[in-house]
């Protein structure tokens, strides 16, 4: 079973620093040209017990390289700003100048999905 260690740092005057091992060893690094080119918030069922959110969107590789990994992790927030939850898509093998569509879906339902009211993308790769 692959584990990843997560280790955050935020350092005034830096863009962050992540830096992420996996189970193998590969270093996963901060965003080398991975943009998001456009993103929006779903809503299915609203006002249901079957409400579910998402985030829709399509990110585009813009290095002159191929990623063997590359993230999206979709933070989701509140109307006061409060984190509710952090889901990550990934995706293998992305060539240079290649755009892909995503979806990254919050991971509850009903009141607790109404209650989505933010989102933040943050992409990462591996090489």
């Amino acid at each position: 079973m692959k584990r990843r260690v997560f280790l955050v740092c935020s350092v005034v005057g830096t863009a962050g620093c992540l830096e992420v091992l996996e189970g193998n060893g590969e270093e996963i690094r901060e965003p080398q040209d991975i943009v998001i080119v456009e993103a929006t918030l779903v809503r299915d069922n609203p006002g249901t017990e079957e409400e579910r959110v998402y985030v829709w969107g399509v990110a585009r590789n813009e290095s002159d390289r191929r990623w063997s990994y590359v993230e999206i992790r979709a933070t989701f927030y509140d109307e006061e700003g409060e984190e509710l939850d952090s889901v990550i898509e990934n995706v293998p093998d992305v060539t240079s100048g290649e755009e892909w569509p995503f979806e990254i879906e919050y991971p509850h339902f009903g009141e607790d999905a109404a209650a989505v009211a933010d989102y933040e993308l943050e992409p990462a790769t591996g090489v």
